[in-house]
C-alpha cells in the first residue's frame, strides 16, 4: 500500500483448542493452552520455546528440523536476546518456480491467490494468533500472503529487524527479531500458505529507505537509496542475513527488493537525478545480489507496476515516478512482474473500467515478456463489491497470473486487525466474492 500508519495491537496468548491436533498444527510452545495430543501418526515436536508443531513421525522417529544459521551483522553485545534455532519444518515440498506465465510447484501449477498482511510479523502477535489470521486467508481461497520483511527502528521497541545508532545498524536476530520472522514462516507452513516478502519500504512506514539514507548519507534526499555506494551496500548487508536465514525455506515463495519503490518518498523528496533508468539499474543489482546468494526463491521488485509512455493523459503511465513497467520486467534476475491498483489514490475516475484496463495492459506486457505477472496490491473504499467483481473478471479475462488482495483482515484475541479502509474480513460480503474468485483462478490451472 502506498503508505499505512502504525498501529499496534497488545499481545495475548489465545487458546488454540482442538481435541487432537491435526498435522502441521501447533500443539505446544510458551503461552499455548491447547491440546498438546496430535492426531495418529504424528507427533508434537519443538521447533522453538514458543512453538511446537504435529509432523509426521513416531515418537522414535520424529522428522529432522532445518535449523538454518542466523547471521548477524554489527552483533549486538553480548547481553542482547541470542539467536535459537529457526523453526522451519518439516520436510521440503517443494520450491515455486516459473514456467512461461505461469508459477509451477513440484511439477503442477502454482496459483498465486490470496491477502497482504504486512502486519503479521509486526504487531506482537501470538503464534495462535499468526495462525487464527492465515486461517482466514485460507477459509478465502488463498495459497498466498505478501508481507514485511523489515521494520528500521533510531529507538528499539516492539519487534524491529534493523536497528541504526551513529549511522550503523544492527539486524536483530533476538526474540523480537528474526526469531519472531521464524514464527511466522512456521504459521504459514502449518496453514499450507507460502509467503512473498519485501525486504523494505519506498515510504516512511517501519522505516524504510530514508532511514538509510539519512544514517548513512545524512541527506534527505530519497532517490540517494538507489545510487549511494554506501547506501546500497548496508541494504545489502541486511538482505544478505535475511535471505541467507531463510534460503533453504520452501515455505518463502519469493523476495521483493522493496515495497513500492519510486524516486520519491512519503515526504516528495527527490534526488533530481532518479529517472526510470536508475531504478531499473538498481532492481538489476540487487535482484542479481540476491540470486548469487540464494539460487532457490523467486525475485520480484514489488512496484505499482506504472509505464513509461511520457505524453500519455493518464498519471499512472507517463512515468513520472521513476518506474518503467516493461524495463523492469525484462530484467534477467526478475522472476515475475508486479503492480498495484488504486484509482482513487492515483486520481483516476471510473474505478471499475479503469482499473479494468490497467490490468489488461499489464496482461498484454506480461504475454509480451513471458513472464509471470501478479496484480499483488489493489483497492478501493467505496462501492468495493462491484469493483472488485469487474477487477476480477479482468483478472480472469486476461489470463493475468493472478492477485493478491490489500488487504486481509481478522478478529483475534487481541481484537481486530489493522483497518485502513480496505480491510476485507471473514464477515464481509466481499470476502464471499473473494472465495469464488479464488476458485475460479484455480479453475484454470
Amino acid at each position: 500500500m502506498f503508505s499505512i500508519g502504525l498501529l499496534t495491537l497488545a499481545v495475548a496468548a489465545a487458546p488454540y483448542v482442538r481435541a487432537a491436533q491435526p498435522e502441521w498444527a501447533q500443539c505446544g510452545g510458551i503461552g499455548w493452552a491447547g491440546d498438546a495430543a496430535c492426531v495418529s501418526g504424528t507427533i508434537c515436536t519443538k521447533l522453538n520455546d514458543y512453538y511446537s508443531q504435529c509432523i509426521a513421525g513416531t515418537a522414535s522417529s520424529a522428522p529432522p528440523i532445518i535449523t538454518p544459521t542466523p547471521t548477524t551483522v554489527n552483533s549486538p553485545p553480548a547481553t542482547s536476546a541470542p539467536a535459537t534455532a529457526a523453526p522451519p519444518a518439516p520436510a521440503s515440498t517443494g520450491f515455486v518456480t516459473v514456467d512461461g506465465t505461469s508459477f509451477k510447484l513440484n511439477g503442477k501449477t502454482y496459483t498465486v491467490a490470496g491477502g497482504n498482511s504486512y502486519w503479521v510479523g509486526l504487531m506482537g502477535l501470538s503464534v495462535a494468533n499468526m495462525n487464527a489470521a492465515f486461517a482466514d486467508i485460507v477459509k478465502a481461497g488463498g495459497t498466498t500472503v505478501r508481507t514485511w520483511g523489515f521494520n528500521e527502528v533510531t529507538t528499539p521497541a516492539g519487534n524491529f529487524y534493523q536497528s541504526w545508532a551513529n549511522g550503523k545498524p544492527t539486524v536483530n536476530t533476538g526474540a523480537s527479531g528474526l526469531q519472531n520472522f521464524d514464527n511466522v514462516v512456521a504459521a504459514a507452513k502449518a496453514n499450507g500458505l507460502r509467503l512473498i516478502v519485501a525486504l523494505t519500504n519506498n515510504w516512511s512506514d517501519y522505516g524504510g529507505m530514508d532511514v538509510y539514507v539519512k544514517q548513512i548519507a545524512g541527506s534527505t534526499e530519497h532517490g540517494l537509496f538507489y545510487t549511494d555506494a554506501n547506501v546500497k551496500a548496508a541494504f545489502k548487508n541486511y538482505v544478505q542475513t535475511f535471505v541467507t536465514r531463510y534460503k533453504d525455506e520452501p515455505t518463502i515463495m519469493a523476495w521483493e527488493l522493496a515495497n513500492e519503490p519510486r524516486c520519491k518518498g512519503s515526504n516528495s523528496q527527490n534526488n533530481g537525478n532518479c529517472t526510470t533508468a536508475t531504478i531499473t539499474q538498481w532492481a538489476s543489482e540487487m535482484s542479481a545480489f540476491i540470486k548469487s546468494i540464494d539460487s532457490n526463491h523467486l525475485v520480484a521488485l514489488g512496484d505499482e507496476g506504472f509505464f513509461n509512455q511520457p505524453g500519455n493523459p493518464s498519471y499512472p503511465y507517463q512515468g513520472g515516478e521513476g518506474v518503467d513497467f516493461d524495463a523492469n520486467l525484462a530484467i534477467k534476475t526478475l522472476d515475475f512482474g508486479t503492480f498495484h491498483l488504486y484509482p482513487g489514490s492515483w486520481g483516476q475516475a471510473n474505478p471499475p473500467t479503469w482499473g479494468a484496463q490497467w490490468i489488461t495492459d499489464h496482461a498484454a506486457s506480461m504475454k509480451k515478456q513471458n513472464k509471470p505477472v501478479i496484480l499483488e496490491e489493489f483497492g478501493v473504499t467505496d462501492s468495493q463489491a462491484s469493483t472488485y467483481a469487474s477487477w476480477y473478471s479482468a483478472v480472469i479475462s486476461s489470463g493475468l497470473t493472478g492477485d493478491l488482495i490489500w488487504q486481509a483482515g481478522s478478529q483475534l484475541s487481541t481484537g481486530q486487525t489493522p483497518d485502513d479502509g480496505y480491510t476485507i474480513y471473514p464477515n464481509d460480503p466481499v470476502f464471499a466474492l473473494e472465495q469464488s474468485h479464488n476458485a475460479d483462478l484455480k479453475a484454470r490451472a
